[in-house]
């Protein structure tokens, strides 16, 4: 992960949406149009776990753990992932693509090109479908790569709560189904935590999801330790995602598979906890480290990947280095994507990121601000978005 290659007076060759050659600029091949750009040239940056289709934002639930209460006592009184769910069960599906169409722009503008994007907050088939039929309409008009995954298995919803089991055969057998036949998303995603599924509901619901022809991966082991790591090394998942509780057997199992260890420090600092996923330790295990802003309403309203490098150099120990690899090479292979994104290299997308830095470390440096000063998808300059968040 601290394999990065850095060259001075480069020059990189685009042929449409792909990249044609990189190396230094007096090397360079004849080109039709030339680009002088000021600062420093990098991979566009992936975004392999967010939740970005939301209404409003959860304020209250931010006041009431600043009083203290905690995770599942907020759950329990209503809000969490259920408040979530009752606001997006409520939004016309036009509502719900205008807002998530802001944020993905204001995350380009911070140089992430390729964002996966979770339904969760329904619960129910219509407003799961009506998610995953959002991110479908805006992957057709936006800028960056959008990879839809989905994640029924969020929270057992109100309706459910004295039937666990039905639950779980609704996702399996009505959800999924419905979902890998419209292809509605790349992925399957469960949130496997004491208290949410465990870890044979999880295994119960993956299984069926990769017969469906989806890609797997697992919210594992983020407050309390459950298995999730050992689950989705098992099942060959793409990732483990948050792994703040992981335990030894499961950084091993990480280690020893090709799942991605996904971490997302600007979660736990929002939610107040002291302790961090074990980055160093999964890492000098063998395990390809990945991370993400777990952007979403209740637990981490981050919109910025270059914030969320400069935590897993300040909280988790990282080298600039290997946060770099972690939201680029690393967090595309989270997607299934590592042969044909987060590398400067002949023959992968031409997303780029300039960053108005004079040394590239400085991109996971800058607490606050965006160096980011110009980004290009798919081979074509993006113009420089002012929208909001909310």
């Amino acid at each position: 992960m601290r394999g990065v290659e850095v060259l001075t007076d480069a020059a990189v060759l685009l042929d449409d949406a792909r990249i044609a050659w990189v190396g230094p600029r007096a090397d360079a091949p004849r080109a039709d149009r030339v680009t002088e750009v000021s600062g420093v040239i990098l991979p566009g940056f992936i975004d392999c776990h967010t939740h970005a289709v939301f209404g409003a934002a959860r304020l209250d639930d931010h006041q009431r753990r600043a009083l203290g209460e905690d995770y599942k006592a907020i759950a329990a009184a209503g809000g969490g992932i259920l408040q979530s769910v009752r606001d997006v069960r409520a939004r016309s599906e036009a509502d719900l693509e205008a807002l998530t169409r802001a944020r993905l722009a204001t995350l380009l503008a911070h140089g992430t090109t390729t964002i996966e994007l979770k339904s969760g907050y329904g619960l129910d088939l219509e407003t799961e479908v009506k998610q995953l039929r959002v991110i479908r309409r805006l992957a057709e008009t936006q800028a960056a790569t959008l990879v839809p995954t989905f994640l029924g298995a969020h929270e057992v919803p109100p309706e459910h709560r004295r039937d666990r089991a039905g639950y779980v055969r609704l996702v399996c057998e009505q959800m999924i189904p419905a979902v890998a036949a419209g292809r509605l998303a790349r992925c399957c995603d469960v949130f496997c935590e004491p208290g949410v599924f465990s870890p044979a509901e999880a295994r119960a619901i993956l299984t069926t999801a990769q017969r469906h022809g989806l890609a797997l991966k697992l919210h594992a082991d983020e407050l309390e330790g459950s298995g999730g790591a050992e689950l989705a090394a098992e099942l060959g998942a793409l990732s483990a995602d948050h792994l703040a509780a992981v335990s030894d057997g499961g950084v091993r199992a990480l280690a020893a598979s090709g799942t991605v260890a996904v971490l997302l420090p600007a979660t736990m600092i929002f939610l107040g906890k002291r302790s961090q996923a074990p980055a160093r330790r999964l890492i000098e295990a063998g395990a390809a480290v990945a991370l993400a802003t777990d952007f979403n309403p209740g637990t981490s309203p981050t919109i910025s990947l270059p914030l969320v490098m400069a935590l897993g150099v300040s909280q988790l120990g990282l080298r600039h280095a290997e946060a770099l690899t972690a939201v680029t090479v690393n967090a595309a292979a989270a997607l299934g994507l590592a042969g044909e994104r987060g590398q400067l290299a002949p023959g992968f997308a031409a997303d780029l990121v300039v960053a108005a830095v004079e040394d590239w470390r400085e991109v996971g440096y800058w607490i606050g601000a965006n160096v980011v000063s110009a980004v290009w998808t798919g081979g074509s300059a993006c113009p420089a978005p002012t929208l909001p968040v909310s």
